[in-house]
Parts: structure tokens; sequence; C-alpha cells
């Protein structure tokens, strides 16, 4: 295999974006569009990525630097061209360069392999396109022996030219013996003063060195972001083409036009996921696994037939088999579930480890807490873990029954089959099989009369 640089250029302005933020850091699927570049980049193990960002984009690369990138200033925004050749001393004599955008996010590893192998280290290879409406792109220009002579940019074209429905994207492999004395040879006597990288088709025609071009399978693969409104197309794109990939796995998606899928989403058999539920980070859902609609999962891995309710929330988790969890649960960061544990609406459970089949199933907090096996928690215990500056641990052994409304202040156990009695505030360790209250005594007050409101004075 021959020597692969890749080079992405990253320094637009984005002016259209109307943001302040680096148009190659907007959000795609929650990732930036230049993550999703360069993950595709490092999939064809090249030697070196270099990445050329502008004046002032200094966030780029404190935001995504990863310690092996090369990164590259490109000071003023003078075209392609000019921000290749700012590469030019990382860029290995031989071999090729490959030739990727920031801002185009969905090119498939299959397309760039296959314009590789096209170029072979010796030939320069463009990703072409045709399109019904070819407005605004550099168009193609063939001879009549169907040979690339040249590329034409929009501006620059004749009305001939601009019947051309072939179009260039921007993305080439060009051959590293060639690229250095190309792209020195580069003017900027065209419509917009700038130095075009596209020039060099025709340098290559000059010098003998065949110029082949590869299509994409899709034509979203080439899809550029210049403004909000293009981005949420290309959002909706990428959500309806990993819908079509779990369909195609066997999930079934109650509507395949509302699932976001912003990381990772590892699927078995017969997983059943319900309208606008969102999927962040790194999910795994085992066999058999339901998700509720409006639910959110994160980074969390649910065992086989667990059925998640709808307007569920679950970050940074491990749900175990046979699980039933919400509605309206919300799952913290630390939280382990073993199997058929019950959480049920209204329940926030943080930072805890719960034992097979214990239940904690209406309006409960449960924070930094162990709770073993086959426990019962009542409607509105809270565990009191935080007392203004530090945390403690509430343990609840196997077999224990606690009565609704309790609180449990922390650090506190109890201990294996104890009962505590509805209505009380634990404070100390209690003991083995017995039951534990904490009550004021009750009392009727004789002569007591509830408050009458007031009448408004009337003018």
């Amino acid at each position: 295999m021959p020597t692969l640089n890749i080079v992405i250029l990253a320094a637009g302005l984005g002016k259209r974006m109307h943001s302040t933020l680096p148009k190659v850091l907007h959000p795609l699927a929650g990732r930036s569009l230049l993550s999703h570049v360069l993950d595709t980049a490092r999939a064809l193990a090249p030697e070196k990525i270099c990445v050329v960002y502008g004046h002032g984009g200094e966030i780029v690369p404190q935001t995504i630097d990863d310690g092996k990138l090369v990164w590259v200033k490109q000071e003023l925004q003078l075209g392609t061209g000019h921000a290749l050749m700012q590469t030019l001393p990382h860029l290995d004599k031989s071999g090729m360069t490959l030739v990727l955008f920031g801002d185009v996010p969905l090119t498939r590893v299959e397309t760039l392999r296959e314009l590789i192998a096209a170029a072979a280290a010796k030939y320069l290879a463009l990703l072409t396109l045709e399109l019904d409406e070819p407005h605004g792109y550099g168009r193609i220009v063939r001879s009549s022996e169907g040979e690339i002579t040249a590329i034409v940019e929009q501006k620059d074209a004749s009305e001939t030219q601009r019947q051309i429905r072939e179009i260039n994207t921007g993305i080439m492999a060009v051959p590293n013996q060639y690229l250095h004395d190309w792209l020195h040879q580069l003017k900027n006597n065209n419509a917009q003063k700038e130095y075009y990288l596209t020039d060099i088709v025709a340098m290559a025609v000059k010098d003998g060195v065949k110029v082949e071009a590869t299509q994409p399978g899709n034509a979203w693969e080439t899809l550029g972001i210049n403004s909000k409104v293009q981005l949420a197309a290309l959002e909706r794109i990428y959500q309806n083409e990993s819908a079509h990939r779990l369909l195609e796995q066997g999930v079934t998606l109650a509507d395949p036009s509302r699932i976001d899928i912003r990381g990772q989403l590892a699927c078995g058999s017969d997983v059943t996921i319900d309208v606008n539920c969102i999927f962040e980070g790194l999910v795994q859902l085992d066999d058999n696994v339901k998700v509720g609609a409006h639910s959110i999962l994160k980074n969390v891995k649910i065992a086989a037939g667990t059925v998640i309710a709808p307007f569920s929330l679950i970050e940074d988790a491990e749900i175990g088999k046979n699980c039933r969890i919400g509605p309206y649960a919300r799952i913290r960061p630390g939280t382990r579930l073993a199997s058929e544990v019950h959480i049920g609406n209204f329940v926030e459970v943080k930072n805890s480890s719960i034992a097979a089949s214990s239940k904690a199933n209406h309006l409960s907090y449960i924070g930094d807490a162990v709770i073993g096996k086959n426990v019962n928690i009542g409607a509105g215990t809270i565990t009191c873990n935080y007392d203004g500056a530090n945390k403690y641990q509430t343990i609840i052994e196997d077999d224990v029954f606690i009565g609704s409304d309790t609180q449990l202040i922390a650090p506190v156990k109890v201990a294996k089959g104890a009962t505590i009695g509805a209505g009380s505030t634990i404070t100390r360790d209690t003991p083995p099989e017995k039951l534990t209250l904490s009550r004021a005594k009750q009392i009727s007050i004789a002569g007591w009369k509830r408050p009458i409101k007031k009448v408004k004075y009337e003018k």
C-alpha cells in the first residue's frame, strides 16, 4: 500500500451559519461535523492527518485535538489551493494525499477506498457526481473521448459549460510526486481571486497524468454544510439512514422518521423502539428490550427483556435483565440495577446499586445507596445523602420493607429483613427482622376551626 496522507480543509468562516462557533464544530447527530470527517479519515489508516483551520479558529484544535493530528493554520482564506499549500511541509514526497472537507461529514469509507484505489498513487482521482441541478458547482469538462480535461468553477464557466451535469465534489486523491509542483504553479486569475485546487486537473492533463473519476453510491455523501438549513436537512438524512440500517437489522421502529441516534446504538434481536426516542453516546440494547416513547438513553447498557416505559431518562448506567423502568423515571450516572428490578413513575436513582427483584415504584429518590435483594421501597421514600457539604451512603440489606414517606438519613444501614413504618425518619442503624418506627404522637385539637378565605373589599 502506498503511503496515504489525508488533509482535511476546515478553515471556512461559515458566515451563513450566523454563529460565533466555527462551522466545523456545529453538531450533526450529537457530534461535530469535523469529528465525523475525522472518524472516516482514521478508518482509512493514513500515515498522518493534517487539519487546516482558519485565523481566529483556535477553538477548533482546542476542542478536537487528540494529540495525533497535524494542525495547520491558514491565516488568510485565499481558496482551497492556498489551504492545501499550507500543508506541504507535512506531506510525504511519495504516496498520495486524500483531500477531504471538514463540513462534508457523511462520505462513506467505502466510497473513499474506491477513490484511493482509482488513484493508485500515480493518477489524479476525483470524486464526481451528476446532478439534475448543478448550479453553484464546478463542472467536470471532458474531451470528445470522455477523458477529463479540466474543472471549471460556476462563476468562470461559459454558458455551454454550465449545461454540464457532472460536478466536482472537491474530494480528490493526488499523487504526492506531482502535488508539490502543481500547488506552486497555482494562480489566482479568476473571478474570486482565489487559488483553486481544481486547477491542478489541467496541470495533470498537461503533464500527461491520467485523471480518473469515481462516483459515490449516494449523493448525500458529498453534501456540505453552509447554513443551519443545510445542517438540519443533513441531520434528517443521517437519521433516516440510521433508522434504515436498524430496520434492516430487524429492529422494530414505531416510526422510522422519529428517532434520533447521536452516537452508537447496538441492538439485539426483537428490540422495539417507540417514537421520539433519543440515543446518545454508546447504547446497547440486548434481545427483547422495549423502549417507550419519548425516552432518552445515554451511555447505557440494557440487558435482555427489560422494558423502558415512556418518558424515561437513563444515563451512564447498567440495567439488568427483565427490569421495568418508568414511566417518567430518571436513572442517573453510576447506577447499576440487577435483574427484575422495578423503578416506577417519578423515581430518581443516582450512583446506587440495586440487587435482584427489588422495587421502588413511586415518587422516590435513591442516591448513593446499596440496596439488597427483594427490597420494597415505599412511595415518597428518600435517601438523604447530602448534608450540604458531603455525600454519605445508605445501605439497605435483603428483604427489607420501607414504608411510604420514609426519610433515611445517611450514613445509615437498614438490616436484613427489617420493616420501617410509614412516615418514619431513620437516623440510626436498624436491627434485623424488626419493625422500626419514628413518629410523633397523634393528637386531635378540640375547638379548632379551618381558616375561611377572606372576602376582598369591594368599592
